[in-house]
């Protein structure tokens, strides 16, 4: 049996972050490994936690989070999803020599898709 993903959930407000855990709480695959509401304790969390990945709100469309600078410059092992709460929109990001991004559905399946995708085989490289 495989590891489970290993899932850091940071999103404000409340209602979108018990959202996400409802949606990730029954897959077998994954694993939540903490919960966090201020933006601000998000590094501590990551260093502490080791996550796979971290999932985060996005307040501006179309504008990466400054948060996910700064996580994957010290953690570019890490993965980020960030959701946008009031559009039908997410983008995952994931540090390389460089920080990319690629949008992704919206929707719970496109999300656990994500997931469940290896990090070489989004790059090509598999």
């Amino acid at each position: 049996m495989e590891k489970p993903i290993r899932v850091l959930v940071a999103n404000r407000p409340r209602l979108m972050r018990e959202l996400i855990l409802t949606t990730f709480s029954d897959q077998p695959d994954i694993e939540i490994v903490g919960e966090v509401a201020d933006e601000a304790d998000i590094p501590a969390n990551v260093e502490k936690i080791n996550p796979d990945f971290v999932v985060i709100v996005q307040d501006k469309l179309g504008e990466r989070p400054s948060i996910c600078d700064a996580l994957l410059r010290h953690r570019p092992d890490v993965r980020i999803i960030v959701v946008a709460p009031h559009h039908n929109y997410s983008v995952h990001y994931w540090a390389s020599l460089d920080i990319h991004s690629h949008d992704v559905e919206a929707s719970e399946e496109a999300i656990l898709g994500v997931l469940r995708t290896k990090v070489n085989s989004i790059c090509g490289l598999t």
